[in-house]
């Protein structure tokens, strides 16, 4: 056997030791590498969508989430999703802009509870102010669109004085409130609106109807207890009060606790209508001899 044989011999068994260890590497070895490189290519061809089709998804999906949102929105309430307990402080601060400067109001959080399967952050809120401002209060509460609920509510009447002694008639409360949210997304909107919380006016079932407490005369109007009749003229009524004050006046004009309704040139007499701490009395009082004073 020549050397050129030899040689072409010795090169086709190097090719078939080369091929051999090659492929022992690629399947002892790589093959792992090889796996998961299939998977990751299988994975991106699932994803490999074309353009105008996924825009059609996209505009599909924007337009039934848009009714989806309207229907949430066009109820009175929605579940906010995973609020902070600090966002009940920022409802009650605006809420209370409206107030009067005599309403006091104290919140304090409680804890947080699940109810089903919701959660909810309970809340107790004790404060003093005219009734009008509770009502506002109870109305936005119980109206807001993040559903709120008053579990709970005392309240209690009391009186007070503003700073030129007037009665103030004034109730204390404590209530216990309620704020829910949910886990997820699907009970609230993606642009949140507040419902109107807007309180119409109401009668205040605390006020009394008779009254012990009656306003001072700071106005240093024409007290009618004790008053006499001096004369009648055209421009009105002359009259002087128990301390020996004159006071000149015409009907409709006030009085302490009142008004002068009438004034009867034919009967030399003036009438008076009276709110005596809810008691109303009329008054006569008539231009004689001696001054009688008549109450109906």
């Amino acid at each position: 056997m020549n050397r050129k044989i030899i040689s072409t011999l010795g090169l086709v068994g190097l090719l078939v030791i080369i091929l051999l260890l090659g492929g022992l590497y690629i399947f002892l070895f790589q093959r792992g590498d090889l796996e998961t490189k299939r998977e990751k290519l299988k994975e991106l061809k699932a994803y490999d969508y074309d353009t105008d089709q996924l825009l059609n998804q996209l505009e599909t999906l924007e337009l039934r989430s848009a009714v989806l949102d309207s229907i949430l929105a066009a109820r009175k309430f929605n579940i906010p999703y995973d609020i902070s307990s600090i966002k009940f402080y920022d409802f009650l601060n605006n809420i209370s802009r409206s107030f009067s400067s005599s309403t006091q109001i104290d919140i304090e959080y409680m804890e947080q509870k699940a109810d089903k399967e919701f959660q909810f952050y309970e809340y107790k809120i004790g404060g003093t102010g005219p009734f009008s401002d509770l009502y506002k209060l109870l109305v936005a509460i119980e109206n807001s669109k993040e559903l709120k609920k008053i579990n709970s509510a005392m309240m209690n009447n009391y009186v007070g004085t503003d700073e030129d002694g007037y009665p103030q008639f004034m109730v204390s409360y404590v209530l216990n409130v309620k704020t829910y949210f949910a886990d997820n997304n699907r009970f609230t909107t993606a642009d949140f609106v507040e419902n109107d919380l807007s309180a119409r006016p109401v009668y205040d079932a605390f006020f009394p109807l008779i009254r012990n407490e009656i306003p001072p005369n700071i106005d240093m109007l024409l007290d009618v207890q004790g008053a006499r009749l001096l004369a009648l003229i055209p421009e009105g009524a002359f009259l002087s009060d128990s301390r020996g004050n004159t006071y000149l006046i015409w009907e409709g004009d006030p009085v302490y606790l009142g008004y002068l309704t009438k004034i009867d040139y034919d009967h030399n007499m003036v009438s008076f209508i009276l709110n005596k701490g809810g008691i109303i009395e009329k008054v006569d009082l008539e231009l004689a001899q001696e001054d009688k004073t008549k109450k109906k």
